[in-house]
């Protein structure tokens, strides 16, 4: 028989969890463009390779890679007012969604060709897709993925995202876009919020470049609620031999962040919730993805290139499709 951890157990990892995120906030502080969240997992790996995470760290870092990811997702549709995101007109969610969705079907196919997991493959496609960090976390919770396929992901997310803060106002000069197509295409094609911010805020389209970037971030929902009842499909049918659980349709996390969506969407809660939420948001993540962090092996993400070859593609595809889109835009 095997017992639960106690709570007092799951004390010494969450001590831990705290610590990283205070480490991983200083970070981003002085690196903008690098999320609390993605710091954090990074951190948690390097700790990892070095032999510092021990057994008494582990119920508690079990704890919040499951628990608290999945009250951070939920938290997240409070930064999501729908009004404000339809607001943008048709046009602009219309580049944003087509982009989103093509990325996301074409990537794993990618994925393929390459002959990589299809774990990784979904993951890569998620993060790129949506919202980076955050969006790899929820699918991972979701899907039947692996530790290493969420280490190559979200290798993707911070190698492309950071390279993005550099290379796409260079490239929106170059091509001679205005402000407003600048905006949707950073909202459109960056990995990250914390990346997005950090070109809208440098190029003067923040408020465009953020408002895009959410209406990505509320595709996150019915994208895993998809794949996962795709997944449940899958798995063997009632009474035949199963070696684990059926994912439900909808997983109660996925059904909170749309909850959330909805109740921000209202207009009902007050100034000082909604300029709180990012930041309780990204403390929960990054506390997660630290915990998260600490079961990858980089030594495996580092033995090819093909993750990161995929993530090229993955890039390219968001990248290219959206800006297509915005060049048709007045």
């Amino acid at each position: 028989m095997v017992l639960a951890p106690s709570k007092t157990s799951r004390l010494p990892g969450i001590a831990a969890c705290a610590l990283a995120v205070a480490v991983s906030l200083v970070v981003n502080r002085f690196v903008p463009g690098l999320s609390p969240a993605t710091a954090a997992v990074a951190l948690g790996s390097a700790l990892a390779r070095a032999g510092a995470i021990h057994a008494p760290l582990r119920p508690g870092l079990l704890f919040v890679s499951r628990r608290v990811l999945r009250a951070a997702i939920v938290l997240l549709g409070l930064q999501i007012a729908m009004p404000q995101i339809l607001a943008l007109g048709w046009q602009s969610l219309a580049v944003s969604a087509t982009a989103t969705g093509l990325t996301f079907v074409l990537t794993p196919l990618a994925g393929r060709r390459l002959g990589l997991p299809s774990g990784t493959s979904l993951l890569v496609a998620t993060g790129v897709s949506i919202c980076g960090a955050s969006a790899i976390a929820a699918m991972h919770d979701s899907a039947d993925s692996s530790d290493d396929d969420a280490a190559g992901a979200l290798a993707v997310v911070v190698l492309y995202g950071s390279a993005a803060i550099v290379v796409v106002p260079l490239l929106a000069s170059w091509l001679g876009l205005s402000h407003d197509q600048l905006g949707v295409w950073v909202g459109a094609a960056v990995h990250e919020v914390a990346q997005v911010a950090a070109i809208g805020a440098a190029s003067g389209v923040l408020g465009t470049a953020v408002t895009v970037k959410l209406g990505r971030v509320v595709l996150l929902a019915p994208i895993v609620a998809v794949t996962t009842s795709l997944r449940r499909r899958a798995s063997p049918p009632a009474g035949a031999p199963a070696t684990r659980t059926r994912p439900p349709i909808v997983p109660l996390f996925v059904a909170g962040f749309l909850a959330m969506v909805a109740v921000r969407s209202t207009g009902l809660l007050p100034p000082v919730v909604t300029e709180n939420v990012p930041a309780v948001t990204n403390v929960l993540m990054a506390a997660a993805l630290f915990a998260l962090g600490t079961g990858i092996d980089l030594r495996k993400l580092l033995k090819g290139g093909r993750v990161m070859l995929l993530g090229g593609i993955a890039t390219g595809l968001i990248g290219v499709i959206s800006l297509a889109g915005v060049s048709l835009l007045r």
